[in-house]
């Protein structure tokens, strides 16, 4: 039942190392998706372990997708604008969700049909629309609501989220890079969206891609990519990969007791 829901594992890659510079430390956080309880949890553990590890130059990079589906988008993004404001290196990448949210914001046809099919419902619901009112309103209706609840610093604090992130030997992004186009001309809808080319893939790339987007089951360390989106929606599991040097380890979340695994990818 469960192979239904998350990706199958791939076959064990051959080794490879990867590195970042002495005296650096990164922690990668995999979609939040509207979790804010699990964001707080993990944000600790991230605390917490940085300290324990000794002085660096630590930098936390959140892979995007931090709203829809979970019950606490608004929330979500509160406490990320606070927690960017008490580190000195903290970055955030645009997930195909943001990319949404944002175009629903504006108003775009396409952009808001598909917000309230992939978990857009949950985030109005966030902002203290009742459900009883989101059923009533037509899509017109509904991007002037939103321009009524949401906070422009939560439009602006969207807008400006990066599209891809190296650091050393690795690269971060939401969804993945197309194999064969150079980093530097990779397209923005690609970074948010690709799945199959980048995931089927097999070999090195020229740098080693840590992503979410597709969720899996644990961790999934591939010879040119580290998969980290745990499902934290579902699941209750929200991870994190540190790295420093040519080391890599996970911080997660725990699951909830009877956590669904039923989700949908989009």
């Amino acid at each position: 039942m469960i192979s239904r829901f998350f990706r199958p594992k791939a076959p064990r890659p051959a080794e490879r190392s990867s590195s970042i510079s002495d005296g650096r430390r990164v922690y990668a956080v995999g979609d939040i998706h509207g979790c804010a309880d699990l964001l707080d949890d993990l944000i600790a553990q991230i605390d917490a372990d940085d300290a324990a590890r000794g002085a660096a130059e630590t930098t936390v990079i959140f892979l995007g997708d931090i709203v829809d589906r979970g019950p606490g988008s608004a929330a979500v993004i509160d406490r990320l604008i606070g927690y960017a404001a008490t580190r000195s290196d903290v970055r955030f990448l645009q997930g195909n969700h943001e990319e949404i949210f944002l175009g629903a914001l504006d108003g775009e046809p396409k952009a808001l049909r598909l917000f309230c099919r992939i978990g857009g419902r949950e985030t109005v619901l966030s902002y203290g629309m009742d459900a009883a009112e989101y059923e009533r309103l037509d899509y017109e209706e509904l991007v002037q609501r939103l321009a009524q609840l949401v906070p422009e610093a939560h439009r602006t604090f969207l807008a400006g989220f990066e599209d891809l992130i190296t650091i050393g030997d690795y690269a971060f992004v939401h969804a993945g890079v197309r194999p064969g186009t150079p980093l530097e001309d990779q397209r923005g809808s690609d970074l948010r969206w690709i799945r199959d080319p980048f995931l089927d893939h097999r070999s090195p790339l020229d740098k080693m891609i840590v992503h979410g987007h597709t969720v899996i089951e644990e961790v999934q360390t591939m010879a040119h990519r580290i998969g980290i989106d745990t499902g934290a929606y579902a699941t209750g599991r929200l991870t994190a990969l540190g790295i420093e040097g040519d080391r890599t380890w996970t911080l997660q979340t725990a699951p909830r007791p009877g956590s669904s695994e039923n989700y949908s990818e989009s």
